[in-house]
Formats: C-alpha cells, structure tokens, sequence
C-alpha cells in the first residue's frame, strides 16, 4: 500500500537536490537469496533513514512490500530507497534476483548509473549474474562488488573473492579483508589494506579504527600489494608504477584519488566485504557508493528521437536542458491509484505543470502507441511504498508521479511544446503461456479491468486474445511470474481459473479429389436449389487458398460463382476433421446446376461446403501443427543435454556454433512443435541452472504424427 505524506521539506532525512552532481543512482543485482534487500535495509538504518532495518522473514522491509514478496519471501519488483550520506543522494534501485522477474532488473539498470554485484559469502553466485556483468561491461558500466553475509557459519570471503575474480576478471580486487573475532569465525572488523589500519565494529557503527596486531600483517602485506598495483595499472599518472617498483611509498590519498577515478570510469572493480546484521563494512560501501561512483553528469544517457521518429541531438545532464524523463516502473494502488517511479534524464520535473507523455513500439505487448498531454500535480520522493511530496525532480534524479491517465513503464515524459521518445531497453520475451477464465460473467469484467493494468506496469508480460482457440493467454517470464500476475489479478477481486493452453493447428488435403454439393429442398414456397462440383488440390506449404471457376455453359449463373467461393471459405474456417482452419488448397469449380425460381446466394454458399467436405472424404485429410525455428543460448557443457532433450520433444537440431556475444556459451538452433514448447521457458530453466535462454519465431506448419504417441490436442 503506497503511504503519502505532504511534507516538501526533508524526506526520511533525505534533502531535497537540486545539483546533480550531487546524486548517485545505484542498482543493486545478485541471485536470489544474495542479500541485497537485506542489505539495502541495513544501508537505509545505517545512514538514519529509517530508524531499524526490517527484516525478509518478517515482511517489513521498505523495498520487499509486494504481498506477493512478502509471501515468498523474495523480491519480485524493483524497488527505490534513496538515502543520504555525506552530502550525497544515493538512490539505491533494489532488483529481483529470481529470472522471472528480469524485466524488473532491465528498468533498474535503465534508471542507474552504475551497479553494485552483492554476491553471498556462502552461495557464490549463479550463471545469470556472470552473464549480467558482461552485459554492464558492454555499456562501460561502473561496478562494484559486495560480499555479503559474512555472519553464516557457512560464509567463505576469500572463496568468494576468488570466484568473482575467475568470473569477472583480475580487476575485482577487495579493499578490505574481513577480520575475524576470539571466536575464529564472527566477523568483527575490516583490516583497510591502503590505510593499513583495522576497523572495529565490536561496538556496531561507526567503526573505530586503530592499528593492526601483528597477526594481520601478511595478510595486510601481501593483498595490499597486489590492490595498488592494480590501481596503478589504471592510474593516469605514467610514472606512478616506476616509482612504486623503485620502492617509493606512494601516499594514501593518491591511491585513494586514482581508484575513485578507476571505479567511475569502469576500469576497476573493488571488492567490499559486508555484513548487514552486524554493520561491519557498511561504512565502507557508502563511502564506494558516493565517492566512486560516478554522477548522472558523468554518464551517457540513452538517444532521444521526436515522436514522428526525427533524429534529435544527444542528451546532457541539464537541469536546464529540454525535459526528458522515464517510466521506469508502474504500479496501480488500490488507494493512491496509478504510481509511476520516473527517472529523469534531462530538465527539471515540476509540479503543476502540463506535460506529454508517450509510448511506441510495444503494441505487439498490449501497449499500443499513445500521446497524451497530462498535468503534474504533485512529485513524490519513493521509498518503498512509502510517498513523500517533493518540490522538483532535477536531471539525474529519481521521483514519482500519481494519477496519470495513460503513463506506462517504458513511457517518455517530455514537455508539452517539444515531446521527444525516448529509445527503448531491452525487454525480454515472455515464452511460458498461461489461459486464464473468469469464473463468471462480472468477474470477465474485473479480469478486462485488472489486465488492463497489470499491463501497464509490465511490459515483460504479453496478453493475447486467441481468436482461433478462443483463450485468453497470459505470455509470462516463468511460473513465479505467472503466480504473481494471478495473484494480483486475484487481489483485485477476480475469480478465475487456469486451463490448458491449446496450440492453433491447421488442416489440409493430401491429394487430389473431386466433391459433389448438391443443397435441394422444396418448401411450399420458395425452395432452395443449388448443385456444384469442384475439384481440390493441394498446393505448396504456405500458399494459402485459390478459387478457380472453369464452368461451362451457364451450369452456374455467373452471379452465384462468388456464393460458392464464399461458401468453400466459411466450410475451410469451420474444418474439415478436427474444427481447425483449412489451408493450402486450390478449389476449381468445373460444373453445376440452378433453378430459375429456387436457386439463391445461401442455396449456393451450402452447395459449395457441402461439395468441399464430400471432396475431403476423398482427399486425405491431414493435421497440421506450427513448427518454431528455436534458438536455445546455452553454457557449453549443457550442449548435450539439451539437444538431447530437444530431440525428445520431436524437434529437428539444425546445428550448433559458439556464441558470438559470450565465451563459454553455445548457439543450439533447432526445428520445433509449438506443442513441445508450451513448458519450455520452466523446462530449460530447470535442466540448465537458469543459465539457458531461448527464443523462437513461427516458421510452418508440418504435418501432425496422429499415432497414439502424439495424439491430436
């Protein structure tokens, strides 16, 4: 439930900004289960925005308040909690971890400038976050990684040290070690390794810092060394490595100005090690989070268009520039109605003002393309759920806006005079089907109603209208995804069911034949009366229908030759075996009666589909199923198991080849039934550790095996 509050003064200890350079926007990304929620509570406490961190289990944390997060204890949304530190703004964005939700972590990369990897002392990390870092590393997106949950029995920095160095490569470097306590396995402190100081978190926050006991000097010593060289190697300063080779002591604070620059330009990677229940390190990361990362002004901002398409000059971070923000996420409260959390990339938001609002190129989703001018009433800082009003919102800061009539997630808000668009993200595609029916007639209703706006806020989810199996399909990331939408569909006072999802078939002839319609009834008055014969042929996959009159001698009036072809093509719509659609045929019409009085448009139409259907007695009437071109993005050592399990589902593997965009992953292309892929997004998912990825496109349609393997659906 969103919470207003009408103070325009300080927000949560947060003031207003009013200089970008004064703001950081930071995405926290890491599997499920990583601690970043975690985490970002204990940052939010430990900077005095909120009074005490909250906590997963108990379902009070300020950035998991879906009910959907909170009963599966896990964050299913992007979230934003801003706090402040040091004279700095830092909008922390807190993504899912779970694949499902990945159209959630693509806004929150869109609305960051740089992201902070929190990866478990005791986990590890799973495929989808290596893949992401090389993703940021594409865009030249600073990094950072924290080493979270340090407090399990189970935890192990230095492996998880390791890891991330074999993964993300040599730059990932701690800045500190962790240092144990008398007990030989609680984290206490942090030994600094520039400073060469330890830091005492005994006592909780702030640290209190004295010098290192004889037994932490090796370990001080040795990854020291190997911390400023690796900041040299980035540093600008040419003379610096002779210089340190030659065994000068480079100063501290010089160490500290080229790492700050080596982290804001992308080039290196520091390593924080933190514990959210103790607070150990959490100091630290702040100072990472503001010091640095860079400030929207130092990060290049996506291309804008007019709305007709005309190309337009590249953004600045101007608070004085043309306004340009987006809609980075939506969601519709019962109370509050429609929150739009907005980053804003150029000008300044302001209340009361009128502005334009547009989105194109998300039809194919349910988003049709609109324009709309709308007032802004009223800006709101969000943290979590919780609104306070604000008075702007500058270039480089994140806000939200409420009750806008037609804002979407991926929405360009721009002024009024000058309405620019924004270019898209990545959105991924939602592979796994789920039909839905409404129990009751109201209940169709709240369903048309509650889509309506699940829609708007996410574009990861395609709604589909099915005319020729007449379902409603719902197209989501996985199940947890599809749990979600039906929870919240629920949640808004829907009863509904699930149903198995059908697959639209085709059918066909498989050889030549010829068919009598013959329609005669006498009735007192006016009969009806209406004779024809055609002949059928397939045609080609994909050729479609073709109606052929080769009549002779005026056997069918020229003006009733439309009223068999018409009926020909509502006998195709209606089937022939199985009710689906009849494709690739030529129907020719060779000869025929009328009667000069009975005969009629209706007599001629039934002529004609009762001739068709006598002609499918004869012509070998086949089942056609959609085949998918799929391509299946793989680590290489599930090649095998997932071509075998491609073959299983009747698909036909074309080849393999290495993918071009990852090291260590490998294209599978294959032919598939569309019957076989209506699981797959789960089924691959589960086969491949969440590590494989899939797309796929209609290609044709093939003949159905109707063995009592494959059964006609």
């Amino acid at each position: 439930m969103a919470q207003k509050s009408h103070d325009k003064g300080a927000a949560d200890g947060v003031p207003a900004v009013t200089d970008p350079a004064r703001i950081r926007n930071v995405v926290l990304v890491g599997h499920s289960g990583a601690g970043k929620t975690t985490l970002v509570e204990a940052l939010l406490a430990a900077s005095g925005t909120i009074d005490r961190p909250g906590s997963i289990a108990d379902g009070n944390t300020v950035c998991d308040h879906d009910p959907a997060a909170v009963r599966q204890q896990r964050s299913v949304a992007l979230s934003c909690a801003p706090l402040h530190h040091d004279g700095i703004k830092v909008n922390l964005l807190d993504t899912p971890g779970y694949a499902d939700f990945v159209g959630e972590l693509r806004a929150g990369l869109r609305a960051a400038d740089a992201a902070l990897f929190v990866v478990s002392a005791v986990d590890g990390m799973d495929a989808a976050t290596a893949a992401l870092w090389e993703e940021c590393a594409a865009v030249d997106m600073p990094r950072a990684v924290a080493v979270a949950r340090l407090d399990h029995p189970r935890a192990d920095f230095d492996e998880a040290v390791a890891l991330c160095q074999r993964v993300f490569g040599d730059n990932v470097i701690p800045l500190h070690l962790p240092m144990l306590g008398d007990d030989g396995e609680s984290t206490v402190g942090l030994l600094g390794l520039i400073t060469r100081r330890v830091f005492d978190y005994t006592d909780g926050l702030p640290a209190q810092a004295r010098e290192p006991d004889p037994e932490h000097l090796p370990a001080i010593v040795e990854s020291r060394n190997e911390l400023i060289e690796g900041i040299i190697a980035e540093s600008e300063d040419e003379t610096l490595m002779d210089r340190y080779l030659g065994g000068e002591e480079i100063d501290s604070a010089l160490l500290v100005e080229d790492l700050e620059k080596a982290v804001a330009r992308g080039h290196f990677y520091p390593v924080v090690p933190v514990c959210a229940a103790t607070g150990v390190g959490l100091d630290v990361l702040l100072e990472v989070l503001t010091a640095g990362f860079p400030s929207p002004p130092e990060h290049d901002l996506p291309p804008v268009t007019g709305v007709d398409g005309s190309p337009r000059p590249p953004l600045t971070c101007d608070p004085d520039g043309p306004l340009v923000a987006e809609v980075v996420k939506t969601t519709v409260d019962r109370h509050v109605g429609r929150v739009c959390v907005v980053r804003v990339f150029s000008g300044t938001l302001r209340p009361d003002r009128t502005v334009h609002i547009a989105g194109h190129g998300l039809a194919e989703r349910g988003h049709p393309d609109h324009d709309a001018d709308e007032r802004v009433a009223h800006l709101y800082r969000p943290l979590g759920a919780t609104l306070r009003e604000v008075g702007v919102a500058v270039a480089g800061d994140i806000c939200a806006i409420t009750k806008s009539g037609s804002a979407e997630t991926g929405d360009t808000i721009s002024a009024k005079d000058d309405p620019l668009l924004v270019a898209p993200w990545e959105m991924p595609e939602p592979l796994l089907p789920v039909a839905v029916v409404a129990k009751t007639r109201s209940d169709e209703d709240a369903l048309a109603r509650n889509l309506a706006r699940l829609v708007a806020g996410d574009p990861t989810m395609r709604l589909e209208r099915n005319a020729e199996t007449h379902q409603l399909v719902l197209w989501c990331m996985g199940e947890a995804h599809a749990d979600v939408v039906l929870d919240r569909l629920r949640a808004g006072g829907v009863e509904l069911d699930t149903e198995p999802v059908r697959v639209p078939m085709r059918e066909t002839l498989t050889a030549p034949a010829r068919g009598h319609g013959r329609h005669v009834k006498q009735s007192g008055g006016h009969g009806q009366y209406a004779v024809c014969d055609i002949e059928v042929e397939p045609l080609p996959r994909g050729a479609g229908f073709e109606f052929v009159a080769r009549v002779v001698g005026g056997a069918v009036p020229h003006n009733y030759i439309p009223s068999v072809e018409k009926g020909v093509r509502a006998q195709m719509e209606r089937g022939l075996v199985a009710g689906h659609p009849v494709v690739d045929l030529r129907v020719t019409l060779v000869d025929g009666k009328a009667h000069s009085v009975d005969s009629s448009d209706a007599a001629f139409q039934t002529a004609g589909a009762l001739a068709l259907r006598d002609a499918a007695e004869r012509g070998g009437p086949v089942l056609l199923e959609p085949i998918d071109e799929v391509t299946v993005r793989v680590p290489d050592g599930s090649v095998g198991a997932v071509m075998g399990d491609l073959s299983g589902r009747r698909g036909r593997v074309l080849g393999t080849e290495p993918d071009p965009d990852a090291e260590g992953r490998t294209l599978v292309r294959a032919e598939v039934p569309a019957t076989g892929l209506l699981r797959y997004a789960v089924e691959l998912r589960a086969m491949t550790a969440g590590a494989g990825t899939f797309r796929r496109h209609f290609l044709r349609y093939d003949p159905h095996p109707t063995d009592h393997r494959h059964p006609i659906p």
